[in-house]
């Protein structure tokens, strides 16, 4: 049985790592790097150990120094969380010899889903349905403008080790071609360490429909429904909503099948994700598989009611899984807003700096996902996401107007975040009638920016004013008067002295 979990990872998934295992009684170690000392998952663990500089790859992507920690600490397992370690196969790999339990697939199934080119290759052989495209890595850029003209443009030019958007390039003409294919090596091999690329043709107005899998190691999967992840900017999630308001029930019924073939094909045990394309006459086809626990998850867990992280652990610790499939079904909806410090007018920069003051929203059916604080300073070199908040609601209707609402409380100064563009979104008619693909965002770019007359800023300044006429009224702030007088702002004292304000 697993007794302590050493957590891989830093931020709102730490932290929400962390929750599900304080529930289940199991103890927790936190590794973070000099940046985040003061974050919220190190106040959080039972234990955590400092394990280097800010730069990820000497902290975060340190296999050596977290293999170190969780001998030191005596963890017997690691859960990965997402991004940085958590679908490197060595790391997996690593852990099993160290006698260590990692909370996730196995180092093959990692390494097989993770080749994009090898993926297709087993997804066709399971009777999988795939975009049209090449089946084996592109040599050249004379290779690549060949394989461009025989399945027509638009194509898709893509990392074969990739995710999150990076080493993918789209191109329209011949003239793109070269350009395209030199940029995407160049970025694979900086992000990923590799340098293959191939081509896919590029779905028109699609739909990203991803579906949520458990398997254990005992040949068992099931398939938590559907995500609605077409709310996209640079091919990275922005809004997610379960169940898709564009699936007919037929076609989640069959999507889901699928779905459930593909993790079967490769053996899969944990949590993972099936993605798939689907275009706007409801064809879909496989993308990718995420072989890890998803940013999104939140999502699935408040229509399903189950802890996706209590899963993986009891997976992870030999058991079975504890529900089959016509024992799962979607109960009313949920949307997610991932809360990022970024400066959305221009150009979507991050926005690090120090949190001055933080509202967060609450009430019936709210969840947030976070690791700041008020004080905390938001570090320089990591993903600028803050946070997720997440709402459920019994119908769509009145999921997004709680969002809305939620949208409307969540306040936070000191620096700029997405929240009054997330707020936008929410009204957005083509988000509101569910009529959206991933072309959303560009389409509706202008829309979506702050208009002249928006209160926003206005709002924002009221709350500082307030915020300071309190701190001038603390006892320890006020002038020397006499009894009867009754405390007044430092600015309307000032107006009086100055004879510009009169009561």
């Amino acid at each position: 049985m697993i007794k302590k979990v050493l957590v891989a990872n830093r931020g709102e998934i730490a932290v929400r790592v962390m929750r599900s295992c304080r529930e289940m009684g199991l103890r927790t170690v936190a590794v973070f790097s000099e940046a985040d000392r003061a974050s919220r998952h190190v106040m959080y663990a039972d234990e955590a150990y400092c394990i280097g500089p800010a730069e990820s790859h000497e902290s975060y992507l340190n296999i050596d120094k977290i293999i170190a920690v969780a001998r030191r600490s005596n963890a017997d397992a690691i859960h990965p969380g997402y991004g940085f370690l958590s679908e490197n196969a060595d790391f997996a790999r690593r852990c099993a010899a160290e006698g260590i339990i990692f909370i996730g697939p196995t180092p093959e199934t990692m390494e097989e889903m993770g080749d994009k080119i090898a993926a297709r290759k087993r997804m066709m052989a399971a009777g999988v349905p795939v975009v049209p495209g090449t089946a084996e890595p592109l040599g050249s850029a004379e290779e690549a403008l060949r394989v461009c003209r025989e399945i027509g443009y638009p194509v898709m030019l893509k990392a074969s080790m990739g995710g999150g958007g990076k080493g993918m390039r789209l191109i329209h003409s011949d003239e793109e071609v070269r350009e395209a294919y030199d940029a995407a090596r160049s970025e694979s091999l900086s992000s990923f360490g590799d340098d293959t690329v191939y081509l896919e043709k590029f779905v028109e107005e699609p739909h990203h429909i991803e579906f949520q899998i458990l398997g254990d190691s005992f040949g068992n999967v099931v398939h938590l429904f559907d995500r609605e992840c077409s709310v996209q900017r640079r091919n990275q999630k922005i809004v997610e909503e379960n169940p898709s308001p564009f699936l007919t029930p037929e076609l989640r019924r069959e999507m889901g099948e699928k779905a459930v073939a593909a993790a079967k094909a490769v053996g899969y045990r944990g949590a993972g994700t099936i993605e798939f394309l689907v275009d706007k006459y409801r064809h879909f086809y496989f993308l990718e598989m995420n072989t890890r626990l998803q940013v999104e998850h939140p999502i699935t867990e408040e229509v399903m009611g189950v802890d996706l992280v209590k899963e993986q652990i009891r997976v992870a610790s030999g058991e079975k899984l504890r529900f089959r499939q016509d024992e799962l079904f979607q109960r009313g909806h949920a949307i997610e807003c991932r809360i990022c410090a970024e400066d959305t007018e221009n150009g979507f920069m991050p926005c690090p700096g120090v949190i001055r003051q933080l509202i967060e929203p609450n009430g019936i059916g709210v969840r947030i996902d976070s690791y700041v604080y008020e004080g905390y300073e938001i570090p320089l070199y990591y993903d600028p996401m803050i946070g997720k908040l997440i709402v459920w609601a019994v119908t769509r209707q009145y999921a997004i107007e709680r969002m809305r609402r939620v949208l409307y409380e969540f306040k936070i100064t000191g620096l700029k975040t997405n929240i009054g563009y997330l707020r936008r979104i929410m009204y957005a008619p083509a988000f509101v009638r569910g009529e959206y693909d991933t072309s959303f965002l560009s389409k509706y770019s202008r829309s979506l920016q702050r208009q002249n007359g928006d209160n926003e800023e206005m709002e924002n300044m009221a709350m500082i004013a307030a915020y300071v006429d309190y701190l001038f009224n603390l006892d320890e702030n006020k002038p020397v008067r006499t009894v009867d007088q009754r405390p007044i702002s430092r600015w309307r004292e000032f107006g009086l002295q100055k004879g510009v304000l009169r009561i």
